[in-house]
């Protein structure tokens, strides 16, 4: 008998609502072939647009219950919930206008040439394909965004691949009223309804990722999981992409200059930066290089007056809580480490935010204060306190991959005119997909120049899962060579009947 799933409230810990049953294999075999057989369908582009601004509005129209159902089981608060609604409607509608646009589908036609050199050059016209039927899997701290509606989702569909998503179990109620939207959307634009299905349960994740007829997956979550999903995608007899993020400690270096212009700036504003959504972002700020001495002094007491007035908060759910407890009493036992506001448990189900401090030379050293250098969800950061270029030089060495890399400069390195602000970019920039000059990383832009990935254990690939080009994760480049005229897909033909951007003969159409 397939095992039930309950919505829990994290406020107090208590079942509230049966709202599905675990996937069983038949189940997510079932899914995987309807989704399978949905893939005609989706290659109307036009269907494809109709579909993605149908979610948007459903997702508008049910706003209130929408945030209401995510709250309940996140305690996010309607507030943050609100906010990501707009974003998520927004991700649909913008990838609405990428496939009306078609630029992603990297049109490339070379007209025979018999002439050419070194030899004759044959009628080349390359075009993307879709891979096929998607798994998502979905995240914990953004029930909409990064979720059965997130971009992983909203992305695969523009690309013209159905999507099965696996849903969080903090959240299967959301997860449920999301999935109905948009199958109903689906319904709407004249496409099959299982060209978005939801399924629940540990074991039907990996049941989906093996799927045979999956051609690729998207993750968002922790290390262990990500990368147990990425070793079964990659262990398959037709091995699949795998496009996870998986973790991030987000490092921030500020420089002696910056914080002699700004301590209390600066430390306001990681306080910020680190509490928000109770340190449950991605891009949430783990470590901060500061300078030892008076500057970096005032920049702690600026942080800790902040960090100190922020109330208790409730994390998503029991477990995170008791791993967040333990993580953070495992660093603050290590030999020169210390808490100046403590962070950790704060009542039977809250946690209150805290930050640790601690030598950078320590840190340097590697050892057990390597754990201090491995992401903690929740809300708390270590400030590392360096007495010289040496030993940021040093920490940064010891750093993985990350989503994002920040760095605080004074008015002269950051014109140019004094100081390593280059040097310290460059240190940065083989660090993290995105870099960011005095400004925090908690939040990401949707927009077509951003890039949400980074290096392992960022991310598992090179690719982005927010903006426009987060559609390239799910397509393949095809060439036709030689293809008869009457053969070719309307995207190639001369004449460009579908008024598609292309390259023609290496100059731009559109």
């Amino acid at each position: 008998m397939a095992a039930p799933v309950w919505s829990v409230d994290p406020r107090t810990g208590k079942q509230y609502e049966q709202v599905a049953e675990e996937a069983g294999p038949a189940d997510v075999d079932r899914a995987v072939r309807a989704a399978h057989a949905a893939r005609p369908a989706l290659a109307d582009r036009a269907a494809r647009a109709a579909l993605l601004r149908g979610a948007a509005d459903l997702l508008d129209e049910a706003g209130e219950r929408l945030v209401a159902a995510a709250d309940a089981e996140t305690a996010l608060g309607a507030g943050r919930l609100t906010g990501e609604l707009a974003r998520t409607a927004y991700q649909f509608r913008a990838f609405a206008d990428a496939v009306d646009e078609g630029a992603f589908l990297d049109i490339i036609v070379d007209h025979a040439d018999p002439a050419a050199q070194p030899v004759p050059r044959p009628d080349l016209r390359r075009y993307k394909v879709p891979l096929g039927v998607v798994a998502v899997y979905a995240a914990s701290n953004f029930p909409l965004a990064f979720s059965v509606p997130g971009g992983d989702t909203a992305s695969a569909l523009a690309a013209g691949c159905p999507v099965v998503v696996k849903a969080h179990p903090d959240h299967p109620a959301t997860s449920e009223l999301c999935g109905s939207l948009l199958r109903r959307a689906a319904v709407a634009a004249g496409l099959p309804e299982d060209v978005v299905t939801v399924v629940h349960g540990f074991d039907a994740g990996l049941d989906l990722v093996r799927h045979p007829l999956v051609a690729a997956a998207g993750f968002t979550g922790s290390v262990r999981g990500g990368r147990a999903l990425f070793d079964a995608a990659a262990a398959r007899p037709h091995p699949i992409p795998f496009h996870g993020e998986l973790g991030s400690l987000n490092p921030v270096v500020v420089t002696r200059a910056a914080a002699e212009e700004r301590a209390e700036q600066i430390g306001a504003g990681l306080a910020g930066a680190m509490t928000m959504g109770v340190g449950q972002f991605c891009t949430k700020p783990g470590l901060v290089l500061a300078p030892a001495g008076e500057s970096g002094d005032r920049l702690l007491k600026s942080l800790a007056d902040a960090v100190g007035a922020a109330g208790a908060g409730v994390l998503l759910d029991a477990r995170m809580r008791d791993a967040f407890a333990e993580g953070v009493r495992e660093r603050a036992e290590l030999p020169g480490v210390q808490a100046p506001v403590v962070p950790g448990a704060a009542g039977e189900h809250t946690v209150g935010a805290g930050f640790l401090a601690v030598p950078a030379d320590l840190l340097a050293s590697g050892g057990p204060y390597g754990v201090l250098l491995e992401e903690c969800f929740g809300p708390v950061t270590v400030v590392a306190r360096y007495t010289d270029d040496a030993e940021i030089d040093a920490v940064l060495g010891q750093l993985s991959g990350n989503l994002t890399a920040t760095v605080h400069l004074g008015a002269a390195e950051a014109d140019g005119t004094a100081g390593r602000g280059a040097d310290l970019l460059a240190a940065l920039v083989p660090l993290a997909g995105r870099v960011l000059v005095d400004g925090w990383p908690t939040g990401v832009a949707v927009t077509e120049a951003q890039h949400h990935g980074g290096p392992y254990p960022a991310t598992t690939s090179t690719s982005t899962s927010v903006g426009a080009t987060a559609v390239e994760r799910w397509l393949r480049p095809v060439v036709h060579q030689n293809t008869p005229a009457a053969l070719l897909p309307p995207e190639l033909r001369d004449g460009n009947p579908l008024g598609l951007p292309r390259r023609v003969d290496g100059r731009r159409e559109s």
